[in-house]
């Protein structure tokens, strides 16, 4: 169960954040909006949120998922990929000294950005991507072992991050979509395979048996539905426009 979640708030910059959309420029107003909604949400799933103040420096910022790992015994601050993304971790180390005493990095020629992290139990499955590279998974791996956790890579082929394409829903419930439906590495779950049309739901948060999906696709909130949880649907559509989704605007542990 999840105890805390770190959030911060977009800031006016996010308008030139990274993106491969093609979905438009980000309404400011309304992404302040959503991002209340979101947090509100995360508070009736039953976690205290900690809330940052924007920063203008990082217009990605908001998507404080990809600059740190929280697991059970020790944060890892990651070493984002993308050059623009460069500091952010530096600022999330400060906040999470609140929380951890033991606390790891990734250091250079390493990459991770925590998107590309799928956490399943005790086990974390670490996706090879544009952002993360296999010496920074290769680290990763390694700090894991030595909390007593274990670890495995993912290529990537088509799908910016890992969680792009995957969201584990606790319960042996996995949500999984294009090039991981058929992977090996993921046999052994029960898939909710995500249709074409709605792809965009790969990415949901499990969160203390309640589950947050993108407002909008009712064919995937049937699906999550029918397996008993508490879902809640939360207008994604500015944070889509930067490629983002429900999992990268929180830290939860």
């Amino acid at each position: 169960m999840f105890k805390h979640a770190i959030v911060r708030k977009p800031c006016q910059a996010m308008i030139d954040g990274i993106t491969t959309a093609n979905l438009g420029t980000p309404d400011y107003e309304l992404a302040l909006k959503q991002h209340d909604f979101y947090v509100e949400t995360l508070k009736k799933c039953g976690v205290e949120v900690t809330v940052l103040e924007a920063d203008e420096r990082y217009p990605d910022s908001c998507f404080v998922e990809d600059v740190a790992l929280c697991t059970k015994k020790c944060a890892i601050i990651t070493n984002p990929g993308a050059p623009t993304r460069k500091g952010e971790e530096e600022e999330m180390k400060e906040v999470l000294k609140r929380f951890y005493e033991n606390m790891e990095f990734i250091q250079d020629p390493g990459t991770v950005e925590a998107g590309d992290i799928m956490m399943v139990g005790d086990h974390f499955y670490i996706g090879l991507s544009a952002r993360t590279n296999q010496e920074g998974a290769r680290q990763m791996i390694h700090i894991l072992n030595k909390c007593g956790f274990t670890g495995s890579m993912v290529p990537l082929k088509e799908v910016l991050h890992l969680k792009t394409g995957l969201s584990y829903l606790e319960n042996n419930h996995l949500l999984i979509s294009g090039e991981f439906v058929e992977d090996p590495a993921f046999k052994e779950f029960h898939k909710i395979i995500v249709s074409e049309d709605e792809l965009y739901t790969s990415n949901c948060i499990w969160v203390n048996d309640h589950v947050l999906i993108p407002a909008g696709f009712p064919k995937t909130l049937k699906e999550v539905e029918q397996l008993g949880y508490v879902v809640h649907e939360v207008d994604m559509s500015e944070f889509r426009k930067l490629d983002g989704g429900l999992s990268c605007l929180s830290l939860r542990f």
